[in-house]
């Protein structure tokens, strides 16, 4: 039996294991982040024609659809062995990342690639944040989620402007290589003062009243099948999520060739994306525990707006002058809906199924990495432009938010 004294729920209760988590998020972040700004622009390199905008995009669309999965994998495993050992695996995933990237011939060994990028993804990241929302209280899963990607997108940020200027400095291939495998070093030397969180989640399930935690004794199928196509909440949520990834993606693959098709160096490139991402890993460390206190659904809806307005501002810019102010906008909004969106999903589950809910929410917004990278990349390839792209991408977005605001629970 678990002894729920030794288990005491709380950031400050808990905040030698709460910042250790942190600290692999950030890792985590790290490897995602040394991608974006050099892969697209150095497509050519791989023997990617100019032009072929769906091809390029497939390196996006492999990683979204073993993400989503392995999501919803990592979930059930997680709330049947324990949060660490899916963790380990996960970096254990990753240690091939840099290995393809260095020796790949083609394209195709970048897809890959990605592939173990998003098995690594799905385990790795779903396992801090789940095990983050763990040691917190219920009144601080926003802020724990804010906090955990916070952390994660700060990381995006500095990986993307750090690894375009090791690229310049020593080559695409070698500045990934030094940069991936030192990241995923770190991880494992960290890793083993990482304590497995499941002893909270069954302290936390013992306090619940009876009538809280029926739930448990569901499947994964059962699960998934509820919120994502039953529940209303549920599936506003997981819509939501796949819509912020078409964003995202927007940012991962149009952006960089937008902006070099108007003249951008990589560096340049490498800083506006790592704007981006570091603005909304900054701002998530109010923006969650906002939510904590005025409700998900304020922020969440201000969130997609703000994200529209931000692809619109950037659509419209033919330099850093209107580029910059449209990367810091968006990045406010996906501060605001992204880790409310999270914490709305956990708020709903009871605590013996948060991983299969937070499961399959990540697998949803995640399979949206590669709905997006189908999506725009055929978008791109009719039109054979990146600009509009751009414009489609603000409307859905914003047509999302305004989904959002109908179907959300106002709690």
């Amino acid at each position: 039996m678990t002894n729920a004294s030794a288990h005491i729920r709380g950031i400050a209760a808990n905040r030698c294991q709460f910042t250790l988590q942190a600290l692999q998020v950030f890792f985590v972040g790290l490897v995602i982040g040394m991608e974006r700004a050099v892969l697209p622009t150095l497509a050519h390199e791989f023997g990617v024609a100019p032009g072929a905008f769906l091809f390029l995009a497939s390196f996006v669309l492999s990683f979204g659809l073993v993400k989503g999965a392995l999501n919803l994998v990592a979930g059930g495993l997680a709330d049947r062995f324990g949060r660490k050992p899916v963790l380990i695996a996960g970096w254990i995933a990753a240690i091939p990342i840099p290995l393809l990237i260095w020796a790949a011939p083609n394209w195709w060994w970048i897809v890959i690639a990605n592939v173990f990028l998003g098995i690594s993804q799905g385990f790795t990241w779903t396992m801090t944040v789940t095990s983050q929302i763990d040691l917190a209280g219920s009144h601080q899963r926003g802020l724990a989620v804010g906090i955990n990607e916070a952390t994660g997108y700060v990381a995006v940020g500095i990986a993307g402007a750090c690894a375009a200027l090791l690229a310049e400095a020593v080559g695409a291939r070698d500045a990934l290589m030094i940069f991936g495998m030192a990241t995923i070093g770190l991880a494992f030397a960290t890793i083993t003062r990482v304590r497995d969180t499941l002893a909270w989640v069954k302290a936390e399930h013992a306090e619940a009243d009876a009538g809280a935690s029926q739930d448990h004794t569901l499947t994964l199928r059962a699960i998934f099948v509820r919120i994502s196509f039953r529940d209303r909440v549920g599936r506003a949520i997981c819509q939501g999520g796949v819509v912020n990834k078409i964003a995202d993606t927007l940012v991962w693959v149009m952006f960089p060739l937008c902006f070099k098709a108007h003249g951008a160096k990589l560096i340049e490139i490498g800083w506006l994306t790592g704007t981006y991402a570091t603005v909304w890993g900054v701002s998530q460390l109010w923006t969650g525990h906002l939510g904590d206190r005025v409700g998900r659904r304020t922020p969440v809806i201000a969130g997609f707006f703000l994200l529209a307005a931000g692809i619109a501002i950037t659509a419209a810019g033919r330099d850093v002058s209107l580029w910059l102010p449209g990367a810091i906008v968006m990045g406010i909004g996906m501060a605001l809906l992204y880790p409310n969106l999270i914490a709305a999903m956990s708020d709903q589950a009871a605590p013996l199924i948060r991983g299969k809910a937070l499961g399959t929410y990540r697998y949803w917004r995640d399979t949206g990495y590669a709905l997006s990278a189908l999506l725009l990349g055929l978008i791109a390839q009719f039109a054979q432009a990146t600009l509009p792209t751009l414009w489609i991408t603000a409307i859905l977005v914003a047509a999302s938010g305004g989904w959002l605001m109908r179907d959300l629970s106002r709690k």
